[in-house]
């Protein structure tokens, strides 16, 4: 019985898997590789792809909507008739109905999510019987989506502001009339908000409609009303959004094409009791808040410190990214941070509380501080960018920080005049906590230089591993192909591919004709031509031109990949957590340049001047065939990469550059190459004979140059207070900064008007803390003298202005002799004494 059960379970498991071996057809089977053909997405350029491979695998236009939803987007190359009842399913939960249109091809409406990033698509054709169709749609915060794509506030300051003293009148907002295919619409206002016990299972963020503003109105691209407090209860919702949707469907309609406005607060139709006082209002609202933020948990103590200074900020590129509010390259029109002209984001929100840091910086460079200006940096409780898995609060994208971190400054600085509540719940974080990351770079012909500083070139032709960290599970690794139109053996980086833990894979490689980047996902081309900014697992990549891609992983690294002459960049940023657990061409990183030439095989470069020896390091790193992370998506990949050893021995470079007198390009050579770094630069136009390839050589080893003094540590001696009953001039406190100090009317600063940071970043002696301190050490003297003494001291002078015993003098001058000698052991240059008079 059991030989017979046996036999059947053979027979059953063989039939299975000679009908999938005999597979045809990609329904059901997108991303495999199946016996005939395949249904990957690099079987087109391979031209190995499934007849029906775009049938069932399918790409939509546009690829990207508003996370609010309403977006229409066409299913490409899919088959479609009359009868054909459309629905789509997003992220496995949410279904939208589609529709064909008179061409045939099948539609889909976005619905509203609560995530931002790359979401399944399954699409049915049988009203959801079956989603045989498959692909991916890319939902975007509102703060990163292109104005064309929604509906514009004109004037949204006045919309944010509407009621409050001397702001009143209409308000009008436009929109492109393309986004709502309709010839009539109505306005809707919807609500957002979330309920439940915050940080527990039941809290949970929902929109919902509220009312609606207007109906049947032509859809001309504008609407201008004169708002009026919103009745029935609904002036109680705070945050919303207004929508622009088709007059046919009924009111609030879910999941319809639409066009959004951007998330904002909602004064413009708030209660009569807030136009009749709107200060008072807030201040009612800012207190409710600060009562809630005293029971919820503190979070400050497990986001990242802010860079030191804008320098810094900008250079930190694995950590911290451009805050889409306040951007220099936009000109730093910075709403909620007057002063300031940039400010950057932690790109990882907190890992228990998904909170976020945002830093700004004003035009000197330098950070504003919450405790100097209005405008200065702020924790968020909700990170802006929301976190994985989203979907519930505090990491639904933008709302959430709406919720916690934006209405609460409308309460308590924007409508009232009362931000020191605001500032003791979210006060900046300075930078004394702060450490730079640490830089690599792979450039030209190519070059090296490691985490440590070490310099070398490596003209292997092969795949090979540029960092590898088993702490982390980071890997990157870069190709290089030999370099086009010369008859001297050199080799160029073509393509980087990286990883990390739990990370999706992304590889950037230069396209066809070395004139742009492409990057691809887990082998499949990217397009960036909608969105400049895409979520991945684990990842995040920018990328706002086709020469510049910027990829950031959850752990902190970064890696920036730029293109110049034909010729592929590649910087490496990894923070301080890598330290003493990184392998590869680009070293170990731990300080110590004498360690960072080590072989896979660990055996150490003896000789870092003898470039055969240097080879053979190199050579060592070759990337495993199981471990290779690369794309092989022609033949020219599979034959001269894949399928032979990834390390080419038979390609011997060029180690030495030739002193030929004679040569035509020696003159241009020594224009182009000078001082430090010049021997790169040369070897990649007397070797590589590209002048361009030299000059971008150049400028890539002048952008490291630079790129490692704007990470260069700086000494911070902290924020200081003004004196009490005074005022202070300076807001700088790294090293070499003076404050000033000066007193209100009717009191006498006694002590130095000034304080300088010293390079040890300890200068800053308060003289009520030395007092203090010099309390401690004399009340077992005298409880009662000292207290007298202190109380002079602090008070009122450092003379005798009463009547006091000749005993309590000689006390009095023999304890201000100590402290005078204490002050001086300190070192401090400059000492701040604030005594009322």
């Amino acid at each position: 019985m059991m030989g017979r059960l046996t036999a059947a379970i053979f027979v059953l498991l063989v039939s299975c898997v000679c009908r999938t071996s005999g597979l045809t057809g990609c329904e059901g089977y997108c991303g495999r590789a199946l016996s005939s053909c395949s249904c990957q997405p690099t079987c087109a350029s391979l031209k190995t792809c499934c007849a029906d491979y775009k049938e069932y695998c399918v790409s939509t236009l546009p690829y990207s909507g508003t996370i609010l939803g309403g977006t229409d987007f066409v299913v490409l190359d899919a088959t479609f008739n009359a009868s054909s009842e459309v629905v789509c399913r997003f992220d496995n939960s949410t279904d939208t109905v589609g529709y064909v249109d008179d061409t045939g091809r099948g539609h889909c409406i976005s619905p509203t999510l609560y995530e931002t990033g790359w979401v399944s698509l399954k699409i049915s054709s049988d009203n959801g019987t079956t989603f045989n169709r498959v692909g991916s749609w890319l939902s975007v915060h509102t703060g990163k989506l292109d104005s064309k794509f929604k509906a514009i506030l004109v004037n949204s300051t006045k919309w944010q502001y509407y009621g409050t003293p001397n702001v009143g009148g209409s308000l009008e907002m436009t929109w492109d009339i393309s986004l709502v295919g309709a010839d009539r619409v109505n306005i809707e206002l919807w609500g957002y908000t979330e309920t439940g016990e915050p940080y527990s299972d039941n809290w949970q963020g929902r929109w919902e409609y509220l009312y609606s503003l207007a109906k049947d109105q032509p859809n001309n691209g504008s609407f201008r009303f004169v708002p009026q407090p919103a009745a029935n209860g609904f002036s109680s919702w705070e945050l919303g959004s207004v929508r622009v949707s088709p007059s046919t469907y009924p009111d609030g309609t879910w999941n319809v094409q639409a066009a959004w406005t951007e998330d904002h607060a909602l004064a413009w139709h708030l209660e009569e009791k807030f136009r009749l006082d709107s200060a008072g209002w807030a201040l009612e609202k800012c207190l409710a808040w600060d009562q809630l933020e005293e029971k919820l948990p503190n979070f400050l103590d497990e986001i990242i410190d802010c860079p030191c200074t804008l320098a810094q900020a900008r250079a930190d590129t694995g950590r911290f990214h451009t805050d889409y509010g306040c951007d220099i390259e936009k000109g730093s029109v910075c709403t909620y941070h007057p002063g300031s002209v940039h400010c950057v984001r932690a790109i990882q929100a907190s890992p228990k509380y998904a909170a976020g840091q945002q830093c700004c910086y004003d035009k000197t460079g330098v950070q504003v501080l919450t405790e100097d200006s209005v405008g200065g940096s702020t924790p968020d409780r909700a990170h802006d960018w929301g976190s994985p898995p989203f979907k519930k609060p505090p990491r639904i994208p933008g709302l959430s920080h709406w919720i916690y971190d934006v209405l609460s400054f409308y309460y308590c600085c924007l409508w009232s005049d009362n931000c020191n509540y605001y500032f003791k719940h979210r006060p900046s974080s300075d930078c004394r906590r702060y450490q730079s990351p640490s830089s690599a770079v792979v450039f030209g012909d190519p070059h090296f230089i490691t985490f440590d500083g070490v310099s070398y070139s490596f003209n292997g032709k092969g795949e090979y591993t540029l960092v590898t960290s088993e702490e982390t599970q980071l890997v990157i690794q870069g190709r290089t192909e030999p370099v086009e139109g010369t008859t001297l053996n050199a080799t160029t980086l073509t393509s980087v591919v990286m990883t990390d833990l739990y990370s999706d894979v992304i590889e950037v490689r230069l396209a066809s004709g070395h004139h742009s980047l492409e990057v691809l996902h887990n082998q499949r081309t990217l397009s960036f031509s909608e969105q400049s900014w895409m979520d991945f697992r684990g990842v995040f990549v920018f990328c706002p031109t086709s020469t510049n891609v910027t990829v950031m992983f959850g752990s902190g690294a970064g890696v920036e990949v730029r293109l110049r002459e034909g010729t592929m960049t590649t910087t490496v940023l990894l923070p301080e957590e890598f330290k003493n657990s990184t392998l590869g061409l680009l070293g170990t990183m731990n300080g110590d340049a004498k360690d960072d030439l080590l072989s896979s095989s660990g055996q150490l470069v003896q000789d870092y001047s003898s470039p055969e020896e240097v080879f053979e390091f190199g050579a060592s790193w070759a990337v495993l065939n199981k471990s290779a992370l690369f794309t092989y998506d022609s033949d020219y990949l599979l034959n001269e990469y894949k399928f032979v050893p990834r390390h080419d021995d038979t390609f011997i470079p060029q180690f030495t550059v030739p002193e030929n007198p004679d040569d035509p390009l020696a003159n241009l050579t020594a224009e182009i190459c000078s001082g430090e770094g010049s021997q790169f630069c040369r070897y990649d136009i007397l070797v590589g004979r590209s002048p361009q390839m030299g000059n971008a050589t150049r400028v890539s080893f002048q952008s490291h140059v630079t790129l490692m003094n704007d990470l260069k540590p700086v000494v911070t001696c902290g924020w200081v207070s003004p004196p009490t009953n005074g005022a202070k001039e300076g807001t700088t406190y790294l090293r070499g900064a003076v404050v000033k100090f000066s007193c209100d009317d009717g009191y006498t600063l006694k002590g130095s008007a000034e304080r300088t940071c010293q390079s040890s970043g300890q200068c800053y002696y308060d003289l009520h803390k030395s007092t203090n301190q010099l309390w401690q050490m004399c009340k077992y003297l005298s409880m009662v003298v000292c207290s007298v003494w202190y109380r002079h001291l602090t008070v009122r002078s450092f003379w005798v202005e009463g009547f006091l015993t000749w005993s309590l003098h000689v006390l009095r001058v023999f304890m201000g002799f100590l402290w005078v000698l204490w002050l001086l052991s300190c070192g401090c240059e400059h000492v701040w004494l604030s005594i009322s008079v």
